[in-house]
């Protein structure tokens, strides 16, 4: 009987880091993902888009491929992302979400980027469930939800892909207890599990950062990291929030997470390969800090106000 030998531990040195094309928006995808490989990201977190593999544009099929191929050249992972703002209706941003009275085009999207993510072998497929109209009455938006996310479930379950539900300020499900609540509603589903956006959780979740992390171990599949400061939804540039990077670095490590860390800069397109740059620059400098938190305390004291 052959025994499969044990995976090498992770530490913050070896945390796995990739950029976010929504912050490459004025970028073809092609030269993007080569900036982000020159660069040396390992990984993207690739948003569906008009100019980032529509997935309802013509010809789908040969341009996922085009794109696998571009990806496997430069050695990058991928996890897929579904928050373009604008691509199912020209008019609203995010409309129709699973929580509209009409939630198809959605759906649909949400069923085409599992198949998608099953051609490029994305390591997750990361969705949220948008903000409660409001004619919506708060448990009809429940009820829609959670009818759209079984149908993305099923989807991908049939595609053996991973999805990653991202609670989002603002959102009808914001944070951390109300991902649970939907996972429980589901009926606790294997695919199920959570994008961790770094940055919302020191914008409003109870805990300390690296205690939000250790929080959902056991469930986390895709990470995007971004600075942020409390009670305001801002994406920011390491360094300009109120984050401390290093012990959550240390906590993603501890936790044994393999999978990619993204940066999230979505309004910075304007200076895409700078940001970049600093960004990969300050990460690994804060995986080196990193290094020394062995472990994680139990008795985090709580956020301050």
């Amino acid at each position: 009987m052959s025994v499969s030998a044990p995976r090498p531990a992770v530490d913050a040195t070896t945390l796995r880091l990739g950029y976010g094309t929504n912050g490459f928006a004025n970028h073809r995808l092609d030269d993007a993902l080569g900036v982000l490989a020159d660069l040396g990201y390992d990984g993207v977190a690739l948003t569906l888009d008009h100019d980032h593999l529509d997935p309802f544009a013509p010809g789908l099929t040969r341009r996922v491929a085009a794109v696998g191929r571009r990806l496997d050249e430069l050695g990058l992972a991928v996890v897929i992302e579904t928050g373009a703002r604008y691509l199912l209706d020209p008019w609203q941003k995010h409309a129709p979400t699973l929580l509209h009275d009409d939630p198809t085009r959605r759906i649909e999207f949400l069923r085409r980027a599992v198949r998608i993510g099953a051609d490029l072998g994305a390591e997750a497929v990361s969705f949220w469930a948008g903000v409660r109209p409001e004619a919506v009455p708060p448990q009809c938006a429940w009820d829609r939800l959670v009818a759209g996310c079984a149908s993305v479930v099923d989807a991908a379950d049939a595609a053996d892909v991973t999805l990653g539900f991202e609670p989002e300020p603002g959102m009808l499900v914001q944070d951390i207890a109300d991902w649970r609540r939907l996972r429980a509603a589901l009926g606790d589903p294997a695919r199920f599990g959570i994008t961790l956006d770094i940055g919302h959780c020191r914008c409003l979740e109870p805990w300390p950062v690296p205690q939000c992390v250790a929080e959902v171990a056991g469930h986390l599949v895709n990470v995007q990291i971004d600075d942020m400061r409390r009670g305001v939804h801002e994406h920011l540039e390491f360094g300009d929030g109120e984050i401390d990077f290093p012990p959550v670095l240390a906590a993603l490590a501890a936790a044994d997470y393999r999978g990619l860390v993204a940066v999230e800069l979505p309004r910075d397109s304007h200076a895409a390969p700078a940001v970049a740059a600093r960004s990969i620059e300050f990460l690994r400098a804060a995986a080196l800090a990193g290094r020394t938190e062995d472990e994680v305390p139990a008795d985090i004291p709580g956020v301050p106000a």
